[in-house]
């Protein structure tokens, strides 16, 4: 491709992605994905330069751009690629629309420490979680070049560069994907192989496995959800990562507690890993920005407290409950523990076992700006005996 093509395919993918930000479709990574695969023409230096070109424009933009020209117009540097040539841009016109750089929405920005914004839109480490079950951190690290420890976790590895794990089968089933932020949070749960420790908003289970590690594989883990896509990749996961003591569970929205009546008042541990507005992965997916209205966050605490009320009943006298979202906006974070509480009667915020991250109302933050990992609130509850 000629440099005015792959800015061509930028805008084109740009207006695919813009237009599911508005309508709530697939992900960015998803649509690049698909849209490189129907092109297979393009080379592989050729799909990392669009691809960067794509994701620099969602970083520059708080809000979705009229277009993907527009996007790429309002990057500046490559105004010379638009001058008309075969599989290029048409040439620059004059009342061309033209985004204007912005960090965040304005209602978002009133919400979010003004000292985090800047590190929430930066390039995201490289982390690894060394697989306890199969393998030590020490000798995964000969095998890496450049694998450092990430402090903090016990069994956490970051590189400077990101790697293909799938190029590289002698590591299947040793080492996982997941921020140290993530890492932290499993960490914090306390999961011993004598529990039954139930994740309640598993997805795909990075933090499932993370417990099953720290479990030594004993005890018993219910992994439950109501996304049935995210949580279909969990049983090949479970396979690769050599556990045997996960149960799976698919939740109806709206009915969960109907298949959980043989653990109410069992749990000694429940981690509600909630879901959010994801503003702390911005690192990430920055597209994140582009599918926030403040209807949707609305909408999302909601879903906090519905999550936080069925994992109460399930937590036994003398049990804890672990919450956490990937956000740094307080209403989703310290605000739900406040809520929590003031409804539910003989529940005690304690102090988090983990010491990485700050004190932040009952709970502790994570943040890229102070603690180099993805953004997250996360607080420890007991229930009273």
């Amino acid at each position: 491709m000629t440099p005015a093509a792959r800015v061509q395919s930028a805008i084109e993918l740009l207006d695919l992605i813009i237009t599911a930000a508005r309508e709530n479709g697939a992900a960015a990574d998803t649509i690049i994905a698909n849209w490189f695969r129907d092109r297979r023409y393009a080379g592989s230096k050729d799909r990392r330069a669009v691809r960067e070109l794509v994701y620099r424009a969602i970083r520059a933009f708080a809000e979705p751009p009229v277009s993907g020209r527009a996007a790429m117009l309002g990057l500046g540097d490559v105004s010379e690629a638009f001058d008309g040539s075969t599989h290029g841009p048409a040439a620059i016109v004059d009342s061309e629309d033209i985004a204007v750089p912005t960090l965040l929405p304005n209602w978002l920005a009133r919400l979010i420490p003004a000292e985090e914004q800047q590190a929430l839109l930066g390039r995201a480490a490289f982390d690894l979680r060394v697989n306890a079950l199969k393998a030590a951190r020490d000798d995964v690290i000969q095998s890496l070049d450049g694998a450092e420890p990430i402090p903090g976790t016990t069994h956490g590895l970051r590189l400077k560069e990101n790697i293909a794990l799938e190029s590289m089968p002698e590591l299947r089933g040793l080492v996982e994907v997941q921020d140290a932020g993530s890492q932290i949070i499993a960490a914090a749960c306390e999961a011993d192989g004598d529990e039954l420790v139930i994740d309640l908003c598993a997805g795909a289970g990075g933090k499932t496995l993370a417990l099953a590690a720290d479990m030594g594989g004993l005890g018993r883990i219910l992994a439950l959800d109501t996304d049935r896509g995210r949580l279909s990749r969990l049983p090949q996961r479970v396979l690769r990562a050599g556990v045997e003591n996960i149960e799976i569970r698919l939740l109806n929205p709206g009915q969960e507690v109907d298949v959980l009546q043989d653990v109410l008042d069992k749990a000694d541990c429940v981690l509600v890993d909630a879901p959010c507005s994801g503003t702390g992965t911005w690192r990430r997916n920055p597209e994140l920005r582009w599918r926030m209205t403040p209807k949707r966050l609305a909408k999302t605490l909601e879903t906090q407290a519905h999550v936080l009320n069925i994992a109460a009943l399930l937590v036994k006298p003398g049990g804890r409950l672990v919450y956490a979202v990937c956000s740094l906006i307080d209403q989703e974070g310290t605000d739900q523990v406040d809520a929590f509480l003031a409804r539910h009667s003989g529940w005690t915020a304690t102090e988090s076992p983990a010491h990485a991250g700050r004190i932040h109302g009952k709970g502790r933050i994570l943040t890229p700006n102070h603690d180099g990992t993805d953004g997250f609130f996360f607080a420890t509850l007991a229930r009273n005996c």
